[in-house]
């Protein structure tokens, strides 16, 4: 069986189709999926979603990108996270890719959630683009990992160099390979993915983007992960049932989720 550990199906574009994917999502194996909130207005569809379905979790937090949204709070976060259905604290983090000029209020956002996770004690979703160099000063300066009494996380949707990689698993984080993993373009990554070890890896969809081989260009969704393992497994030339059952038990391992 596997997990899709990031996706986003309260999207319109996936929620109008909820049956369908759920079908697809049992058709393949995947038994459970974690719905990410990217911004606060719409947090309760996310929440709506993990509590109408037993295998759907939901996380809560700010992205990055998200510029003109209600800035979140320690306190709101931590509140808000209060429920048995909420696992994670995220997405959140870094991206200079797609904004510029001063961008001190996402570095802010992010040690605003680093904060609610070492209170929660429930792990952080990491995303980072064009600023991993900051991304793991401050992960390191407020503490985030194991290492420094945080509770860690996962830094979905890895693109970044095997030193980053190597940088979050000392502080106890896991690493999420997408769909991106499968594109022949991704020589570097796969070359990543090959050297972390199978205890620390996560695989997502993060739907509706970035759909795998062979569904490239097409709309993503949670169904789809099993190819992302299928391509792990012959990436680190591993039996695939073995990349399905670690990276389940990775997954509960990490966010101490009630199967």
């Amino acid at each position: 069986m596997y997990i899709d550990s990031h996706c986003h199906i309260n999207f319109p574009e996936l929620a109008a189709r909820m049956p369908e994917i759920l079908a697809k999502m049992a058709e393949n194996r995947v038994t459970h999926a974690l719905c990410v909130s990217v911004d606060l207005p719409d947090f309760p569809q996310v929440l709506a979603l993990a509590e109408q379905y037993p295998h759907i979790y939901a996380s809560v937090g700010v992205h990055p990108d998200y510029e003109d949204t209600p800035e979140p709070t320690v306190d709101q976060l931590v509140e808000l996270a209060n429920h048995p259905k909420i696992i994670a604290i995220g997405e959140t983090g870094l991206d200079y890719y797609r904004l510029e000029g001063d961008l001190e209020w996402q570095r802010e956002r992010f040690r605003t959630h680093i904060r609610a996770s070492r209170i929660t004690r429930k792990p952080l979703i990491i995303h980072t683009r064009a600023a991993s160099e900051d991304t793991i000063r401050i992960m390191r300066e407020e503490g985030a990992g194991t290492d420094k009494g945080g509770v860690a996380g996962v830094m979905h949707c890895f693109t970044e160099s095997l030193e980053v990689a190597e940088a979050a698993l000392e502080m106890g984080f896991y690493i999420s390979f997408s769909g991106i993993v499968t594109f022949k373009s991704a020589k570097d990554l796969q070359a990543v993915a090959r050297a972390v070890p199978m205890e620390r890896i996560l695989i997502e969809t993060d739907s509706p983007y970035l759909a795998p081989v062979p569904h490239r260009g097409r709309m993503n969704e949670p169904g789809f992960v099993c190819h992302v393992a299928e391509y792990l497994a012959t990436l680190k030339d591993v039996p695939l049932s073995q990349v399905a059952e670690q990276t389940t038990n990775n997954f509960f391992n990490l966010f101490k989720a009630v199967r």
